[in-house]
């Protein structure tokens, strides 16, 4: 017990590069001020490869629907400050409080069956509410999307500004607390069951581990992580539409994860590095051709392998040691 409990905690400990990639990261709205949306798009995107993490990286559930998540989190939080209250803090909680209810209801339905079964049941409620949000047209904006969505300023004192300055600190900020979170729950006595129902679902049947409970937790916390990396696309763009279910959203997000490595927190967040930067500079070279070279790399990605490629990252933790 004792050699298990040091072990968690040197698994959470921070290590050295971490600090300065979060200082870089909360400095780059300042010294690339330009391309501040681009950082807030990033740190969305990695927030909600954070949540796919927790339950493919962490658990071994295959999801191709966690889009759905996304999109209830952005069009909650957009309904709620255009009808109630403008407010970004408390749009934000109701928009994760949402998709973790959301959640705890699908959560009943990917506990049993094979992995094919719990693809299919996934992708079948992203491709549900995006037919809901497009036929409750009076309530949604339909195809057109939901617009006219105005948001107050960040803690009554910070406005959104045309730059993008605010709304990537704000992500930031929000990313940030969510990944210490993630990260506290992984190395967690409760996360290292999951990762033995990962390994071994069978064996940790066998040694008490209630198999079930544990994978409706887990994707209930998942699934309000990616609310919340959804109404934080909602509120920094001002706008809500159909493609936040898309299934290309989920595709991308196993990609990212594919870049970055599944099972280590901070993969999550180099994949979304990654992709973002290669799609923002690719598509503006050859905006046709784009994902022809996001193949070409993922193939040489598995032929020369992640570690040397990504190999600064291994100063933040390997996989499957610190997150």
């Amino acid at each position: 017990m004792a050699n298990a409990k040091t072990s968690l905690l040197s698994a959470s400990r921070w290590r050295v590069g971490e600090p300065v990639f979060w200082i870089v990261a909360f400095l780059s709205p300042l010294l690339i001020k330009e391309h501040s949306l681009i950082v807030n798009e990033i740190a969305i995107v990695a927030l909600f490869a954070i949540s796919l993490d927790l339950i493919l990286g962490y658990t071994g559930i295959v999801s191709l629907g966690h889009a759905a998540f996304l999109g209830f989190g952005a069009y909650s939080a957009a309904l709620f400050a255009k009808h109630v209250m403008p407010d970004p803090t408390v749009g934000l909680l109701v928009g994760t409080a949402a998709a973790t209810l959301l959640g705890a209801v699908c959560s009943l339905t990917i506990m049993r069956g094979t992995d094919l079964t719990r693809i299919m049941v996934t992708l079948g409620m992203a491709l549900i509410l995006m037919e809901l949000a497009n036929k409750l047209d009076w309530l949604t904006g339909g195809a057109d999307g939901l617009q006219g969505v105005v948001m107050g300023p960040v803690l009554g004192k910070f406005e959104f500004d045309l730059y993008g300055q605010t709304a990537a600190w704000y992500s930031l900020c929000v990313l940030l607390v969510f990944f210490y979170l993630a990260r506290r729950l992984v190395h967690s006595p409760f996360g290292a069951t999951l990762k033995a129902v990962r390994d071994n679902r069978l064996r940790a049947m066998a040694i008490g581990i209630p198999v079930l409970s544990r994978i409706a937790v887990v994707y209930t916390i998942a699934a309000g992580v990616a609310g919340a990396a959804g109404a934080l696309l909602a509120q920094t763009t001002g706008f809500a539409s159909l493609d936040v279910f898309a299934l290309e959203r989920s595709a991308d997000l196993v990609l990212m994860l594919v870049i970055g490595g599944v099972g280590w927190l901070y993969g999550g967040i180099a994949g979304a590095v990654v992709f973002k930067l290669m799609h923002d500079v690719i598509s503006g070279i050859t905006p046709q051709y784009w994902t022809f070279w996001i193949g070409l790399f993922l193939v040489v990605l598995v032929l020369v392998g992640r570690d040397r490629l990504l190999r600064p990252w291994t100063w933040f933790g390997k996989k499957g040691g610190a997150a």
